[in-house]
């Protein structure tokens, strides 16, 4: 009889199979090389070599994901889009996708996608419960092409912070530094493709 730990590493390297044969690369030459050392025998090195299989597939998906965060607009620079998918902070915050930009004058805007955040219940009580509201003056209502979300801001300042409820399970934020207005953050978001990064962080 087949033991549990063997049949769970077929398992892995008959889809890690599937996911890689577009792809001629490092992956195939690791899902074979696990492949022969399993037929060895060598069950641990044939683990090792499924998980940086795993990982780099991980790391193609990261890229793709990091494409939907939009390029600076004109007058304005960014750093490198991140990602956290793994680890500690996924666990508490989900997967997070994060950009920001700046400006010469030193207006600065950060976008963050959130898949599975905790701020979701949040945000769902806050508009939900009016006195939620109520007890920060700095806080409305705010809608973006028919999400429903919250804006804060304070009347003697130029920070801005716009958060959106897209689906049940996507929260989109916009933070943004030494600005006049709200306008530079919207303009940010016309930019997001809302059904596509709603599709690539919920499924």
């Amino acid at each position: 009889m087949i033991s549990r730990r063997k049949t769970t590493i077929i398992a892995l390297a008959a889809a890690l199979t599937l996911c890689g044969t577009a792809h001629a690369d490092e992956v195939d030459d690791q899902i074979e090389a696990a492949r022969q050392a399993y037929a060895s025998g060598e069950l641990r090195g044939a683990v090792d070599m499924l998980n940086f299989a795993v990982a780099k597939i991980q790391e193609q998906m990261t890229a793709k994901l990091l494409e939907l965060l939009p390029e600076p607009m004109e007058g304005w620079t960014a750093d490198a889009a991140q990602s956290q998918t793994g680890g500690m902070a996924a666990m508490i915050t989900g997967t997070t996708l994060n950009r920001r930009y700046a400006r010469e004058d030193g207006a600065e805007i950060t976008l963050n996608l959130m898949a599975d955040s905790p701020m979701m219940p949040m945000l769902t009580m806050a508009m939900s419960m009016p006195f939620v509201m109520q007890s920060n003056q700095d806080m409305k209502t705010y809608s973006f092409k028919g999400h429903r979300g919250v804006v804060e801001h304070a009347a003697d300042s130029s920070d801005y912070e716009i958060t959106l409820m897209i689906g049940n399970r996507l929260v989109i934020q916009g933070k943004g530094t030494k600005l006049a207005e709200i306008e530079p953050i919207e303009a940010y978001f016309e930019q997001l493709d809302l059904e596509a990064i709603q599709a690539a962080l919920t499924k």
